[in-house]
């Protein structure tokens, strides 16, 4: 694969949980400078911390899709220009530390912002990854920023009653079993 087509690879896996592709697009030794936010599994290197990614994304977002919109090469680095969508049916859940910082309960509400990533390679292969994304977008698009004050209601009802905590654990157990499945 040339470099643009391993970019494409990249967010194709994410969106389908292709392990096939995964082993074909990252590299053993790959690293993900943005899984600090996700469950600890998303951080393990190679294919099967990309396979994590996808399922903790896919357990918020059906119909996730990453539409690339532009490819930029220079030797050993790709820059990939996309817009994330898909629909808000799932918890939504970030983490700090390996534990529980956020949870968005379900909205049902469409996802579309953009975000730029950053992939070096090696071997033939995706080995690093970082990102830019406009976060503030997305979260306003699910209420949370700015806060909407029945969003929030919900997110305190969720951290009160236990279901936040259960919702992280939730998502924990499945990007473990992608990630063990690599």
């Amino acid at each position: 694969m040339d470099a643009a087509e391993l970019g494409r690879g990249l967010f194709r896996i994410l969106e389908t949980g292709d392990r096939a592709l995964a082993a074909d697009v990252v590299h053993g030794d790959f690293r993900n400078r943005e899984a600090a936010v996700s469950p600890d599994a998303c951080s393990i290197p190679g294919p099967a911390g990309v396979l994590a990614s996808g399922a903790w994304m896919r357990s918020a977002f059906s119909d996730l899709r990453f539409a690339v919109t532009d490819v930029a090469h220079d030797g050993d680095q790709v820059w990939v220009r996309l817009r994330m969508q898909g629909r808000h049916t799932g918890p939504f859940v970030r983490f700090r530390d390996g534990a529980l910082d956020q949870a968005v309960p379900p909205t049902g509400r469409e996802i579309d912002f953009e975000q730029i990533h950053v992939l070096g390679l090696r071997d033939g292969k995706v080995i690093s990854h970082e990102a830019v994304r406009d976060d503030i977008t997305m979260l306003g698009q699910l209420g949370v920023f700015p806060p909407e004050p029945a969003g929030m209601l919900r997110m305190v009802a969720w951290r009160l009653t236990g279901r936040a905590k259960r919702a992280a654990q939730l998502v924990t157990t499945q990007a473990a079993e992608a990630a063990a499945q690599a």
